[in-house]
């Protein structure tokens, strides 16, 4: 039981993806608080977790309502005493074309995507901070990661969703907080009549949870994009190549324009492990810092 005495949260845990989820995590152990707007749905899953020998309590909270999910926070921590896994999965979506796409349907998905993983983390995190162990772990996808047609506003909420788990982890690191993103790949109530019934049947979400333990155990790593789907596992990154020092000539686009194949040249690319690792790159190839020296705090 790799999870065994660890409190888990998980959002949009009624049904699909998150369904598959809660009933993972309880079979490896761990103490489930089933969230959804759905109390019905929230209820049938925890009851799921309680027939199979597991514990866990359903709340019914929309992850946009910040007293909602204090509350929910709350309840467990007072039930439970800490909260160690948040699994960020609650979502929806509004496809359209961009240039059929209201400004209000853009909002509503970055509000539930972005905005409901940013309150329920900030809800957990001292308390995190406090016990100083935490693994959170934010659902972003391909959508997001390489982009997709009609989905202009999922997209932009799960790349956000991206870089939110790159600062969390980078601040929650001396607190033993671990953050990672997880880009699934499943058939859920949001892919019907999207895909056929052969791929949904293969898409099973039961194929992406196992991928959970990877970024939620003790040995979890910290800013990993973990792409899951039919029982596959992959880690996407998002690296900077080389470059070329071009300088401040008056002539700098043109040649930008002459090496594009140079600069775009993946050759010995990099992975960050901060933001700043840009800057000092930039101004060490104009030997105005020396390589060795980190602009990181």
């Amino acid at each position: 039981m790799a999870l065994s005495g660890r409190v888990a949260i998980v959002t949009g845990a009624g049904g699909g993806l998150g369904r598959a989820h809660a009933l993972y995590l309880a079979s490896k152990g761990a103490r489930l608080v089933v969230n959804d707007v759905s109390e019905a749905n929230a209820s049938h899953v925890a009851g799921e977790i309680a027939d199979a020998g597991g514990e866990a309590m359903a709340v019914a909270a929309s992850v946009t309502d910040e007293a909602g999910v204090q509350a929910m926070v709350d309840a467990v921590t007072a039930r439970w005493g800490r909260v160690d896994i948040l699994v960020n999965n609650a979502g929806i979506l509004r496809d359209k074309s961009f240039a059929k796409m209201t400004i209000e349907d853009f909002r509503l998905v970055l509000d539930v995507h972005l905005m409901g993983a940013a309150i329920c983390s900030k809800a957990v995190w001292e308390g995190m901070r406090a016990q100083r162990y935490g693994r959170i772990v934010m659902t972003t996808s391909s959508s997001g990661l390489y982009g997709n047609f009609g989905q202009a506003n999922y997209g932009a909420a799960k790349m956000a969703l991206v870089g939110l788990m790159q600062t969390l982890a980078i601040e929650g690191e001396k607190y033993g907080i671990r953050v990672n993103a997880l880009a699934p790949t499943a058939a859920t109530q949001m892919t019907q009549g999207v895909l056929s019934e052969a791929s949904l049947a293969l898409l099973d979400p039961a194929g992406v949870s196992p991928g959970l333990l990877a970024l939620v155990g003790e040995d979890a790593p910290s800013r990993a994009i973990l792409c899951a789907g039919a029982g596959h596992f992959a880690r996407a990154n998002v690296t900077l190549t080389r470059g070329v020092q071009i300088g401040h000539a008056d002539d700098a686009g043109e040649q930008l324009v002459a090496a594009w194949d140079a600069v775009s040249d993946r050759g010995g690319e990099m992975v960050p492990d901060y933001g700043f690792f840009q800057a000092e790159r930039e101004l060490a190839a104009a030997g105005l810092l020396d390589e060795q020296v980190s602009l990181h705090g």
